[in-house]
């Protein structure tokens, strides 16, 4: 059953505070740095996918991709560079397995080439050489006790799907269960995290909207909605097929990675600017996490604003497809934890866009800027701002019932100066810290992006985000830790945090009365709004937000003072 109104218009206040309680803060407040750990058992992790490092992108039987497709046919990516070799991780690696165990993390997410194990697409075109591949590699792991977190889809379709219209098609939902049937049943008994698909925002935006990715397809107003459509009743599918026929015997759990930037309201004072924040928020996070941990269904806030534009635009129907009831009862709940990509904060303020042509980036009627105080990074439009990743765990808290959140990717790209990615990491880790001690927000990992430099996209080897450098001059792609790659294995070590020594001692001082440049929370009472729908149609739902964590932590000075 949907939530009534009433409940919607609390759940909006309650969005409204949380804004207020973190947009009120002080650049001061915001630097603050906070000593502490992670719970034990937390899941540090680091992160890769197949096309970016693997290579061999035709040996031993693999199919063609439509990234192979379109990195050897244009001229737009730096240098003409591919992935044709990239780290040629296929054909190393046991120095991949030697780096993850010298790192210590507890996670390696890394992503399986669909066209390495079926090269048409289909069961029927099995490349035993491709399965061998990934036996070797969940084996090698599992020695090392590094627990594989396996996504099945990363961007990297078959090209022979594409050439019978790749996500376009609901056929696709068959076929992309078949596969991951197929990879279950191979795996799954040492394989405990699946990630269905990796980012489909980006996929039905950058891919069938802008058309700047493969499948290259430029159809911002229509085909955006169709493919992300297809995506969720996939995701769905294959959720089912897990929970039906595998979970009570292997024991894993099954999600997908949604990209989501935090997006701030310009003036946190102004009702439309936080309602924009907000919609924003809907348009590119809730899009698909609303149907899949609420209610099986697309945001309010999408519906409205897809369907109206498409009325004024005198469509005979929303460019925004809907589901059925039966649909909705199947999508919903198909997720295990949250499982959440995030590299940087946008400032969004409300704009009346241009009803002509048909957009979804129109469609959400706003106006992105950069947040103005952050440190730039490689990457043009993705700013350096650790304070938005706790307020987007906040907020993911509040909206989809405080899951269980596993932060799937996080990094930075740094053109020379690799401290600057030590400080990136120490600055966004410590904000999740805060969320996970001070909000409660219920964080279970963290995954670092990315394992190594490797292909980039749409910037070739221009702009890297590797822990570990390749040397991609050499034909035999030497790896070597960079300094950051000491420093978080140093996070990972002390799982977060601890007390230094030197601030123990003016901690010791603060209990005489010598110092006082802290602000202790452990004696906060948290404020907790908790309301019942006023409606009189029965509706028995309550309303709630923290404000405040009681839990016994200490905030410090700005983290650059530590630097």
């Amino acid at each position: 059953m949907d939530q009534c109104l009433h409940c919607r218009g609390l759940q909006r206040l309650c969005r409204f505070l949380l804004l207020q309680k973190f947009s009120s803060q002080s650049n001061f407040d915001r630097q603050m740095y906070h000593y502490g750990t992670f719970p034990e058992g937390f899941s540090w992790g680091i992160s890769s996918s197949a096309y970016q490092i693997e290579g061999g992108w035709n040996a031993d039987g693999k199919g063609p991709s439509i990234w192979d497709r379109f990195t050897q046919t244009t001229n737009t990516i730096p240098d003409n560079a591919n992935g044709n070799v990239a780290c040629d991780s296929y054909n190393r690696l046991n120095e991949d397995l030697y780096m993850l165990r010298a790192l210590r993390v507890k996670s390696y997410r890394f992503s399986l080439s669909w066209s390495r194990i079926f090269p048409d697409g289909t069961r029927k075109s099995l490349n035993q050489k491709g399965v061998d591949y990934y036996n070797r590699l969940i084996d090698g792991l599992i020695a090392y006790n590094i627990e594989p977190m396996v996504t099945l889809y990363h961007w990297d379709l078959p090209e022979a799907l594409q050439k019978v219209n790749g996500w376009e098609s609901a056929e696709m939902i068959d076929i992309f269960n078949d596969y991951c049937d197929f990879c279950f049943a191979t795996f799954g008994d040492r394989v405990k995290f699946w990630i269905t698909i990796n980012q489909p925002q980006t996929i039905a935006w950058s891919g069938y909207g802008l058309g700047n990715m493969p499948p290259n397809v430029v159809d911002p107003g229509y085909r955006p909605y169709i493919v992300a459509h297809n995506l969720i009743k996939a995701h769905a599918k294959a959720y089912h097929t897990y929970d039906d026929k595998y979970r009570q015997l292997q024991g894993g759990l099954i999600s997908i990675a949604l990209n989501a930037d935090w997006f701030e309201p310009a003036d946190v004072n102004v009702v439309r600017e936080v309602v924009t924040a907000d919609r924003a928020m809907q348009f590119q996070l809730g899009w698909f996490a609303h149907p899949i941990f609420k209610n099986g269904d697309y945001p309010d806030a999408l519906k409205w604003q897809v369907g109206n534009k498409s009325e004024i635009q005198s469509l005979p129907q929303s460019r925004l497809p809907s589901f059925t009831e039966e649909e909705k009862n199947f999508i919903k709940g198909t997720a295990d934890v949250f499982c959440v990509n995030h590299y940087t904060t946008r400032v969004v303020s409300y704009f009346t866009a241009a009803l002509q042509p048909h957009s979804y980036e129109s469609d959400r009627d706003m106006r992105e800027a950069e947040e103005p105080d952050s440190p730039t990074t490689a990457i043009p439009n993705q700013k350096a701002v650790a304070w938005g990743l706790r307020r987007l765990l906040n907020w993911i808290k509040e909206e989809y019932g405080d899951p269980e959140i596993y932060i799937t990717e996080n990094g930075a790209a740094v053109e020379w100066d690799d401290f600057e990615r030590v400080m990136f990491y120490k600055a966004y880790i410590d904000e999740a810290l805060k969320a996970n001690n001070l909000d409660g927000v219920r964080l279970r990992g963290y995954t670092a992006t990315a394992f190594m430099d490797s292909f980039e996209w749409l910037y070739g080897y221009k702009f890297l985000f590797g822990l570990h450098h390749v040397d991609f001059t050499n034909p035999d792609r030497p790896r070597t830790p960079k300094y950051s790659a000491h420093y978080y294995y140093n996070i990972i070590k002390d799982n977060g945090f601890p007390l230094p020594d030197d601030e123990k001692m003016l901690h010791d001082c603060r209990q005489t009365g010598l110092v006082h440049h802290s602000f202790d929370t452990s004696s906060a009472q948290p404020l907790r709004l908790s309301t019942n729908c006023p409606s009189q149609n029965g509706c028995t739902d309550q309303v709630s937000l923290t404000l405040l964590s009681s839990n016994t932590q200490k905030v410090r000075w700005p983290a650059v003072w530590k630097y």
